[in-house]
């Protein structure tokens, strides 16, 4: 079986990651913190030990970060070290030891203020400029970017956006499965095919689950949106 690396490996999506992964993948799972989905206790700035994991490896899922619960916590300055400076060395050493496919785990929240208009609701695709509005919209997408140019014929990189998927207040979890929002299994699910993506040799995905609206509803959504639910979705 093709060997795989998974960070971020004891959390939320990584540990579904790398349940998803196994019937078909020699999974190592890399996190600070134990966990039965866990292999190995590392940190992903040990260079070296990141760089030793991926030795044989066929491919580096990437999902270890801090995230939005994270930004009134850790400085600016340790955000960027996490999510860009650890993220970009990891996928060079990665890219050295011939490994094949990078993904890096996302986020739709990067879209920031885009995902907010005035005077509509915003139809957001991978073709919508990201307005961030954190530190951790920063980092994702600087990372994103810094990402793209190692990209190559040999080595496919690509950039998963994951749509909300921690849980919540069943109303609030229904808002936002209208528009934003996704089961766990899903992301590790698109993880999954991002590997075998014989697309562009660096690529962005929105992984979300699928709205019951149209474009054109965009308009009314702002001014009247129980109106298009009851229309689009009656059963809700």
């Amino acid at each position: 079986m093709q060997k795989v690396i998974v960070t971020g490996s004891s959390g939320r999506i990584g540990s579904e990651v790398v349940s998803a992964l196994k019937p078909f993948y020699s999974v190592v799972g890399v996190d600070r913190v134990a966990a039965p989905t866990t292999t190995h206790i590392a940190d992903i700035s040990d260079a070296k030990t990141m760089q030793r994991l991926c030795q044989g490896a066929f491919a580096v899922i990437h999902s270890a970060a801090l995230h939005a619960p994270h930004v009134d916590v850790f400085s600016e300055e340790e955000f960027h070290q996490i999510n860009v400076e650890s993220t970009v060395a990891l996928a060079r050493a990665a890219r050295t030891e011939g490994v094949q496919r990078f993904i890096f785990t996302s986020t739709t929240a990067l879209y920031g203020f885009a995902s907010t208009p005035a005077d509509t609701a915003a139809w957001v695709t991978e073709q919508t400029t990201p307005q961030p509005r954190t530190i951790y919209h920063r980092t994702k997408l600087e990372a994103e970017d810094r990402l793209a140019p190692l990209a190559s014929s040999e080595f496919k990189v690509r950039a998963l956006r994951m749509s909300r998927c921690f849980p919540g207040a069943p109303a609030l979890m229904a808002a936002y499965r209208l528009h934003r929002g996704i089961d766990k299994q899903d992301v590790a699910a698109a993880h999954v095919a991002a590997l075998t993506d014989d697309g562009n040799d660096f690529d962005r995905f929105i992984i979300s689950g699928q709205t019951p609206f149209l474009p054109e509803d965009a308009d009314e959504l702002k001014i009247d949106a129980p109106a298009v639910i009851a229309r689009r979705s009656p059963r809700l």
